[in-house]
């Protein structure tokens, strides 16, 4: 099983840059939905304006395994101009870009059967069209392959 663990990522930038999630939280709902939670710790931003990470998965009534993995990516304001008396107000978040993966999969299926679902989405998604390997470790592949959440 996982451990919440750093997750550490690169960006789709021209020259990517390498961003490392550190875990925050887990957490299980009344409706036994397990979340956790990542964000990155860049000293020179707010809080709010980290990048962060959200894994979640519940057992729907119908014994289907509703699984998702989402990011956000906090857009900053430009800094404004300094006034008169010398203050520049502190930068905001204009907009945050989320992107949330979602899979339904039924308590009767496989590993095997998962992972080839989460691949093809994959390989669409990165507009790949050769032979890849499928990842088979890490938080998202354990969550998505094998219903296995960070903890």
């Amino acid at each position: 099983m996982s451990a919440l663990a750093n997750i550490t990522v690169f960006d789709g930038a021209a020259t990517p840059v390498s961003h490392t999630l550190v875990g925050e939280s887990i957490e299980r709902l009344p409706d036994g939905t397990v979340v956790s939670k990542w964000k990155e710790s860049i000293a020179g931003l707010p809080d709010y304006a980290q990048v962060r990470a959200t894994m979640r998965k519940i057992k729907l009534p119908s014994g289907i395994f509703r699984v998702s993995c989402r990011s956000e990516v906090p857009v900053m304001e430009s800094i404004g101009t300094t006034n008169a008396l010398g203050y520049t107000s502190p930068p905001k978040v204009a907009y945050i870009d989320t992107l949330d993966t979602v899979g339904y999969f039924h308590e009767r299926g496989t590993v095997t059967s998962r992972r080839l679902a989460r691949q093809i989405n994959v390989n669409i998604m990165g507009n790949i069209s050769t032979s890849v390997a499928a990842a088979t470790t890490g938080p998202a592949s354990e969550l998505f392959d094998q219903l296995i959440m960070p903890t």
